[in-house]
């Protein structure tokens, strides 16, 4: 192989690394706490420049990081910095004010007390609700260990 040619696939490769590390981070779904909007075994990309310049806002879609650099959780935001957020009997209350969530599919009873968001972070919760919330993780995270946006959702 010629020296050009090293060099084109050296090039290619580092540039195809730079960008699906550090612009596109692609995401293997593993689990249904996100479902109907994002599948058990699809997959998605996560545009990390999204919150370089602004933060996340209500309703965004949002990879978090949970434990080192593999675990990656995806959540809804629901609430941001000083928001208060409750649930009644399954019903999302931000503000006092219920929130149209056409999103969820699977409803249930949850009841949360209120609690306010604290500086520097906002409140996910997952789209299924449809199963016990103690077998969610959701509440408030910092927006440090925000990845990114999510964007658009394939199943293979």
């Amino acid at each position: 192989m010629s020296k050009k040619r090293l060099l084109r696939i050296f090039c290619i490769s580092l540039g195809a690394y730079l960008f699906f590390s550090y612009v596109l981070l692609p995401l293997r779904i593993e689990g249904r706490s996100m479902e109907p909007t994002y599948a058990d075994g699809g997959f998605s990309f996560c545009r990390r420049l999204q919150y370089l310049f602004s933060e996340p806002k209500r309703g965004d879609v949002v990879a978090i990081r949970f434990a080192g650099r593999q675990v990656v959780l995806l959540k809804r935001v629901v609430a941001l910095t000083g928001d208060t957020v409750e649930f009644q009997n399954g019903v999302l209350l931000v503000n006092n004010q219920r929130v149209s969530e056409p999103y969820v599919r699977y409803n249930s009873n949850w009841n949360l007390p209120p609690r306010q968001v604290a500086p520097g972070k906002v409140y996910v919760v997952g789209d299924n609700r449809g199963v016990p919330m103690e077998q969610h993780h959701f509440g408030q995270v910092s927006t440090q260990r925000i990845l990114g946006k999510v964007g658009f959702s394939a199943t293979l």
